[in-house]
């Protein structure tokens, strides 16, 4: 059968992403939305990491800042919010209901049940005082528009109930009902991440009631997501897509179904692209790129080594899998960067193959272009990677 299947080499693969990724000079985009649009999500857990994803992208990285704080914020067509694998991610406003439904739903029955749970075994109040609690919290936000959780823990006090967590586990803690509760309301679309306290890097954010956004059958949200990501990310095989969106298998083959996806070759066994990609690509002009920690085309995909040779993770991973900065060179990555006290972004290459005068010249380009946008600010990786920490303190 796999005979009978079109092969995309390594070299095609890197070629659309260096299109589909908005990462070729060529390719970049005019606006935040564009990125995401083109993306489908961007990673949200590390607030930085969303704007640097969006700079390496955008056409004119100096706009990045005000720009993407304008659609988060100001003009709300991108929303910060928990999505696939109870991960935070900034998504196209358009795009959450079809979240909520293909993913959303199932992550926040568990995340509410645990919370019951736990508060449960800790003796603390039980689920329908913590409704009532949950009640008297949203209103208190919706007067207010939008709010920290210290703030709404003046409006609500009972929010600073505590219990304890996981006791005599080696993780065992104190949480407060407010820290998971507004977690939980959050994946359950019910409240979204509002403006930070601080600058872009902020970890600190307002709550804000969520718009209402209309209810989608699952199958329907499912092939839809299915949709985009392929489009972003084909060719690629089943397991990648199971990795990314967390379903069962079973959810992913029926998408994929649905989708009318159109099976290929590819190094890793079987792939898939939609039916309007089947054709192949022709190369794309050499480029250059530094990405942020948790980049959406770093962590695009489960199987990696036709973009990151399996040499170079120990450097450029943390111990939990999450990616640090990267340095890529024409589809795939050559090294890492970071941000030293002063300022300066330094970078070094893991691996030397073909990377030639041409592409330290690039290279050396983009870290210019990063370091004029960036520039007071301080960046530090939420996850910091072995290379990264060298390089930052050298």
């Amino acid at each position: 059968m796999s005979g009978q299947l079109r092969y995309i080499e390594v070299a095609e693969r890197r070629a659309r992403l260096a299109v589909g990724q908005r990462l070729a000079g060529a390719a970049r985009a005019d606006s935040p939305e564009e990125v995401a649009e083109s993306l489908v999500a961007l990673h949200g857990t590390d607030p930085a990491s969303v704007f640097l994803a969006v700079g390496a992208r955008l056409a004119d990285a100096a706009k990045t800042v005000p720009e993407t704080e304008r659609a988060l914020y100001e003009d709300r067509t991108l929303v910060r919010m928990h999505g696939m694998r109870h991960t935070v991610f900034v998504f196209p406003t358009g795009l959450v209901p079809v979240v909520h439904a293909s993913t959303g739903l199932t992550v926040a029955a568990r995340a509410r049940a645990a919370l019951i749970k736990d508060m449960a075994k800790a003796g603390a109040p039980d689920a329908e005082w913590l409704a009532e609690v949950e009640a008297s919290a949203l209103a208190a936000l919706a007067r207010r528009g939008e709010a920290t959780a210290v703030e709404l823990a003046q409006d609500e006090p009972r929010l600073r109930e505590q219990f304890a967590y996981a006791a005599g586990k080696s993780y065992e803690g104190v949480h407060t009902v407010s820290s998971r509760l507004w977690r939980v309301l959050g994946v359950e679309g019910r409240v979204v991440r509002g403006r930070p306290l601080g600058s872009w890097t902020s970890t600190q954010f307002r709550w804000a009631v969520a718009p209402p956004s209309p209810e989608l059958p699952v199958a329907e949200a499912q092939s839809e997501l299915v949709r985009r990501w392929l489009a972003a990310c084909g060719p690629a095989t089943e397991a990648d897509l199971k990795w990314w969106t967390g379903w069962k298998v079973t959810d992913v083959r029926a998408a994929l179904k649905a989708v009318g996806a159109v099976t290929v070759s590819v190094d890793e066994g079987v792939g898939y692209v939609l039916a309007d990609a089947v054709e192949p690509v022709g190369a794309a002009e050499p480029w250059a790129a530094l990405l942020p920690g948790l980049d959406p085309t770093a962590m695009g995909w489960q199987e990696r080594n036709w973009y990151c040779p399996p040499e170079l993770r120990s450097a450029l991973f943390d111990r939990s899998g999450n990616i640090g900065p990267t340095v890529w060179w024409d589809g795939r990555i050559v090294g890492g960067w970071a941000q030293r006290p002063d300022g300066e972004i330094a970078w070094r290459l893991l691996d030397t193959e073909g990377v030639g005068h041409e592409a330290r010249t690039a290279i050396e380009a983009e870290a210019a272009r990063l370091h004029a946008w960036v520039g007071p600010t301080r960046v530090t990786p939420r996850f910091r990677t072995p290379l990264e920490r060298e390089l930052a303190a050298a």
